[in-house]
């Protein structure tokens, strides 16, 4: 399903002491409780006027987004300076999943014909296309890497069954499964690339994706994308822009998904889900739910309890209890797709107008 309209702001959210809480209460960093106050954003420049929408933090000096235009940006030095770059003869492609392993290694997808993926080794100097496909209808919504080898990529029906792509070869190729393993869709229904993560793995061979338009629903498979199984979400699925956009397992049984309507960007119904079975089943949150659409969810690692971030156009919000209950952040509104660090828990997100902005903890 077509992404909305490429738009790019840019924030760095940085854990005090390796965390930052935008709550009050005690969290735990690395088993020493700090006790959460107020933020504050300092503005960063990101030296482009592209709509970022990738983003991917490997610690707490090196990340890397992506989005229109071609464009893809990295830090080194943990957001003090953004580096833009474009990739060579891909000036009109809209880049809206990305996927950095260091400083060198990154991974880039873009969305629609002809849909491409592109791997780096030097840094963003040059870049190797390894897919290509220009089919009439392609749409490539996401990718997800379970390792430096292996990884798996979704895109929206063709045929009446969702695009699969895998790789295990650290992304030199990618083989499309075969038509009639595909996952089948309804008329109407497709997957939401609004911030690369649709699309979500857990493990050696875990994967999930979420759709919407006019059914929504959660596909689960075991095995590295060959066969799925789906179930029923309850995220709004009324329209063509309604439905799941987001979604993160954080071991084998508790997921949380998040969604609502891109045309409706406050409402705040039916925009976010829990599941305590591995995905067979899904729980609306109807109250203290996220404060409008959201288009990301993730969890900030090595934060106790657990911590998951959602943003949205209208906002931010974060939870402490697995998805139950939510709690705005403050700050600016606009925002698209956030990020971890696994290593430290830094984290960075997209939004619009070019704009960066650090989060700062104030005690």
């Amino acid at each position: 399903m077509r992404k909305l309209a490429s738009c790019v702001l840019f924030f760095v959210l940085f854990l005090v002491g390796k965390g930052i809480f935008p709550a009050a209460g005690k969290i735990s960093v690395d088993n020493i409780v700090l006790q959460t106050g107020g933020l504050d954003w300092l503005a960063q420049t990101s030296h482009t006027a592209a709509g970022l929408r990738g983003v991917s933090v490997v610690d707490s000096q090196v990340a890397w987004a992506s989005g229109t235009q071609g464009t893809f940006l990295r830090t080194t030095d943990g957001g003090k300076t953004w580096v833009p770059g474009s990739v060579p003869g891909a000036e009109k492609m809209d880049f809206r999943d990305i996927e950095a392993f260091n400083r060198d290694t990154a991974f880039l997808l873009s969305i629609d014909r002809p849909a491409k993926i592109f791997k780096t080794e030097n840094g963003g100097k040059t870049w190797a296309e390894s897919y290509t496909n220009d089919t009439e209808g392609i749409f490539l919504d996401a990718f997800a890497f379970f390792d430096q080898d292996n990884a798996i990529a979704v895109g929206d029906p063709m045929g009446g069954r969702f695009m699969v792509l895998v790789t295990s070869d650290g992304g030199k190729s990618w083989e499309e499964i075969p038509a009639a393993e595909r996952p089948k869709a309804v008329s109407g229904e497709g997957a939401f690339a609004a911030s690369g993560t649709c699309l979500t793995v857990l493990g050696k061979t875990d994967a999930w994706f979420c759709t919407g338009g006019s059914s929504a629903r959660v596909f689960h498979s075991r095995d590295r994308g060959r066969t799925w199984t789906a179930a029923n979400s309850p995220l709004a699925a009324v329209k063509p822009s309604s439905g799941g956009f987001s979604l993160v397992f954080v071991n084998e049984k508790d997921g949380v998904m998040v969604g609502g309507d891109y045309q409706d960007e406050k409402a705040a119904l039916r925009n976010a889900a829990t599941s305590r079975d591995g995905g067979v089943t899904w729980e609306l949150v109807e109250t203290l739910q996220p404060s409008g659409f959201r288009e990301c969810v993730a969890p900030v690692p090595r934060t106790k309890p657990l911590m998951l971030v959602a943003v949205g156009p209208s906002g931010s919000d974060y939870s402490l209890d697995l998805g139950k209950t939510w709690t705005v952040i403050r700050g600016p509104e606009t925002f698209h797709s956030v990020g971890f660090s696994k290593a430290d828990g830094s984290g960075w997100a997209v939004g619009r107008n070019g704009l960066v902005a650090k989060l700062i903890y104030k005690k």
